[in-house]
């Protein structure tokens, strides 16, 4: 039995992974820098321990602070949230050296999903599409060349590890090529300490398209629906909505059953989120695994009425997913996710400061995961999430207009936010059509110059 959990993480999601313990009975332990001392996730936790300095590499990303806090707090599990350490194998392993409960797959599996070209032929093994590309890593420029012969520009070479856009040149003939494969290799060596690169087929406007994944530790695997995170700035999701308006009732059935086949044969446990490019021709083909909860799991519970981080817990100390689940997962309605960022809405540039004064909005088909407060600081060091604002209505239109009314209702004063941005996003013509794609951003923004002008 998991009685008391550390929660590796800061802000909104270690407040959620709370919210779930305590549904649960739970003890938790916050984490925190010194930077979050007066932290709403310090406050609600049951304990609370300093692991270091600001710098996440000195506090969150610190493996043995981590653990030297799992250990005095006597704790028998470690939830790692989204980022930092979440999909850090060598973390995991530590974990569990340590005879701690991880609550993610195990570290093996998370190390294979997390070299791409390992996951991508795993997944064309059991039926789930990908996109025509190497047969495994690049040795050099020349067999980049004789696979964009083959496939046909343009194509995308693509960092083996990591994530985020880096380490990824999209080549649009032979001469480009040379460059782009060194130029990928050094920045994917300067960020992951891995040059390794691969290459397949890219596509020009894809929409994106991730599954969400529960597997228990019994062999039963379970496909959730689908999320649409094509409206995106720099590989950056900024709006997210479940189901995507782009996926038929066939399509979610037939990419489910080929992702549980796939699952279950690499040992996959715990939440995760598999995600697809579609391309105009409305075909999905895979591009990689995020082995952990995603930041937009949100829109997902609101849909299907499952509490993820509770099922994620509950697998952790071994119930099984009929026990979790009760029963088929039903789609109900449909779910925005607008990420609150704490920057520039024009310019993208970060705005940490004092929060002078915050009205939350509320009313039927509205939620707030946020960990900001009145007088609260948001702190330069991390990532500018401020808040995700979820609605959820029978259908888009109602979503959009749930969506409108608590942008219009949530106030923040002292720092400058995104909810302008997300204001005119949600009025966009594109948008409310579901004419939406990865490049959605680019075309908004120009839309939105010309009217200035």
């Amino acid at each position: 039995m998991i009685q008391k959990v550390l929660i590796a993480n800061r802000g909104e999601i270690a407040l959620r992974v709370i919210c779930a313990c305590k549904d649960l009975g739970i003890k938790t332990v916050a984490v925190y820098s010194e930077a979050d001392r007066y932290s709403l996730h310090v406050r609600f936790a049951d304990e609370a321990v300093c692991i270091g300095p600001a710098k996440s590499a000195l506090s969150y990303l610190n493996i043995p602070s981590v653990i030297s806090a799992a250990e005095i707090t006597n704790v028998d599990a470690i939830h790692p949230g989204y980022g930092f350490l979440s999909e850090n194998s060598d973390f995991a392993e530590v974990c569990r050296a340590s005879g701690l409960k991880f609550i993610g797959p195990e570290p093996e599996v998370t190390r294979m999903m997390g070299l791409k070209q390992i996951a991508r032929e795993k997944m064309r093994e059991h039926g789930v599409p990908i996109l025509p590309g190497s047969d495994g890593l690049l040795a050099n420029a020349d067999e980049g060349l004789a696979v964009a012969a083959r496939i046909g520009y343009p194509i995308i070479i693509k960092a083996a590890a990591g994530g985020g856009g880096r380490g990824m040149r999209i080549v649009r003939s032979a001469e480009e090529l040379p460059g782009a494969y060194t130029a990928a290799r050094q920045e994917a060596e300067a960020s992951f300490t891995c040059s390794d690169v691969y290459c397949e087929k890219f596509i020009e406007k894809p929409r994106h398209i991730e599954f969400q994944v529960l597997a228990d530790e019994h062999g039963n695997v379970e496909v959730l629906g689908e999320r649409e995170c094509s409206i995106q700035r720099r590989h950056q999701k900024l709006v997210e909505e479940a189901p995507s308006a782009a996926v038929s009732p066939e399509l979610r059935a037939s990419t489910a059953k080929a992702l549980k086949a796939a699952l279950k044969a690499v040992g996959y446990t715990n939440a995760g989120t598999v995600e697809f490019l579609m391309g105009d021709d409305g075909t999905l083909a895979f591009i990689e695994v995020n082995a952990r909860i995603q930041v937009e799991h949100c829109v997902t519970e609101m849909i299907t009425g499952i509490d993820l981080v509770k099922a994620q817990l509950r697998i952790a100390r071994g119930e099984t997913l009929p026990e979790i689940l009760g029963g088929p997962v039903e789609i109900r309605g449909h779910a925005l996710e607008c990420r609150i960022n704490a920057e520039n809405p024009v310019t993208f540039a970060p705005s940490p400061g004092r929060i002078k004064a915050l009205n939350l909005p509320g009313g039927i088909g509205v939620r707030v995961d946020t960990a900001a407060y009145t007088d609260g600081v948001i702190p330069p060091y991390y990532d500018s999430l401020l808040a995700k604002l979820i609605t959820h209505g029978r259908d888009r239109a109602e979503a959009i207009a749930r969506m409108q009314r608590a942008l219009d209702m949530f106030v923040v004063e002292g720092i400058q936010t995104s909810i302008p941005l997300h204001q005119k996003i949600m009025a966009d013509e594109e948008f409310r059509a579901a004419e939406i794609d990865t490049h959605f951003i680019t075309r908004f923004l120009e839309r939105q110059k010309a009217k200035q002008e």
